[in-house]
C-alpha cells in the first residue's frame, strides 16, 4: 500500500527543487507482492510530477494517461498556473473515476491517495504541491502544502507513513536536520528497515528544480548495489548517462562505478541503520 513521501528543499533564495519519493512495491493482499511497480511520474515537458499510493490499477492507468495527455499539448496550456494544471488534472481523474467500474475493482475497499507538485511557469522559484485523495468514507478530498522556509517534508502518504514520520523525528535530531538530503536519508533507512509488509523493493524518485525551462526529472537510484529506475533493477542495459543517479545518501554518483562523483559534496548519513 506504499509508502509515498513528498520534500522541498530550500536555500538562501527560497525553494530550490522539490521531490517525489516511493517504494515500489505492489501487493495483493498478504497472497502475493511484486517488487517492481511504477507509482512515481515526471512530465517530460512541464515541470510537474505526481505519484500515487493505496490503490493500484486505477492510478496506475489514469496517471499514465493523464501524463501523455500533458505532455502531448493537450492538457495544459503554456501559461497553465500550477492550481490550473492541479485542477485540470483533477477534472481528467474525476472523467475516468466516473467511467471506473468501483464495485469490481477493489477501489471500493480501498483508499488511493495522489501527490502533484509544480512550478510556476512564469516564476520558478514559485513551487506548489497539493494531494487528492479519495476513500469509500470520505469520497474525494483535497490538502495544499504551503511551502516552509526550511528543507522538510511536505507529505508522508501509504500505510508507511507512520513508520516514516516516526524515524523522521529522529532524524529531525540528527547534524543533517532542516537539509533535502536529511529527507532522502530518512526515506531510504524507512524502506530498509520497515515492518509493513506492503512496503517494499527499491525506492523512486522524480524531481523538480529552480532552474528556468527546464521539465521534471526521473532519476536513477543507486540502492544496494544495484542501478534501479522507477523501481526496475537496469544493470544489464546501457546508455547510463542520459539518466541523473543518485545514491541513498542523496549524493550524485557516476552509473558505471556506483560511486560518488569525485566533483560531487559527500553527503553521509550518521543515523543510517544497519
Amino acid at each position: 500500500m506504499t509508502l509515498l513521501v513528498a520534500w522541498t528543499a530550500v536555500d538562501t533564495h527560497g525553494p530550490a527543487s522539490l521531490y517525489l519519493a516511493s517504494d515500489s512495491r505492489i501487493s495483493w493482499g498478504t497472497a502475493a507482492t511484486f517488487n517492481y511497480g511504477r507509482k512515481v511520474f515526471a512530465f517530460r515537458n512541464w515541470p510537474d510530477v505526481i505519484g500515487y499510493c493505496g490503490d493500484v490499477l486505477f492510478p496506475s492507468i489514469a496517471l499514465n494517461q493523464i501524463v501523455e495527455l500533458a505532455d502531448a499539448g493537450l492538457l495544459f496550456s503554456p501559461t497553465s498556473s500550477c492550481k490550473q494544471k492541479f485542477q485540470s488534472i483533477v477534472d481528467k481523474l474525476n472523467d475516468l473515476f466516473r467511467e471506473y467500474p468501483k464495485l469490481h475493482s477493489g477501489l471500493a475497499d480501498n483508499s488511493l491517495g495522489i501527490i502533484h507538485a509544480s512550478r510556476d511557469p512564469v516564476d520558478n522559484s514559485k513551487f506548489f504541491c497539493h494531494t487528492i485523495s479519495w476513500s469509500k468514507t470520505r469520497g474525494w478530498r483535497g490538502e495544499e502544502c504551503l511551502l516552509p522556509s526550511r528543507s522538510k517534508v511536505l507529505f508522508a502518504l501509504g500505510t508507511g507513513a507512520k513508520e516514516f514520520n516516526e524515524n523522521y523525528a529522529r532524524y529531525e535530531q540528527g547534524v543533517n536536520s532542516g537539509t533535502s538530503r536529511a529527507v532522502f536519508h530518512c526515506f531510504c533507512d524507512s524502506l530498509a528497515n520497515i515492518t509493513d509488509p506492503f512496503v517494499g523493493g527499491a525506492p523512486q524518485l522524480v524531481g523538480i528544480i529552480r532552474k528556468p525551462q527546464s521539465t521534471a526529472i526521473t532519476y536513477g537510484v543507486i540502492y544496494e548495489g544495484r542501478k534501479m529506475f522507477l523501481g526496475v533493477h537496469i544493470d544489464n542495459l546501457r546508455n547510463f548517462d542520459t539518466v541523473q543517479w543518485r545514491n541513498a545518501n542523496f549524493e550524485l554518483c557516476d552509473p558505471q562505478t556506483m560511486e560518488r562523483r569525485s566533483n560531487a559534496q559527500p553527503q553521509p548519513d550518521p543515523l543510517r541503520r544497519p
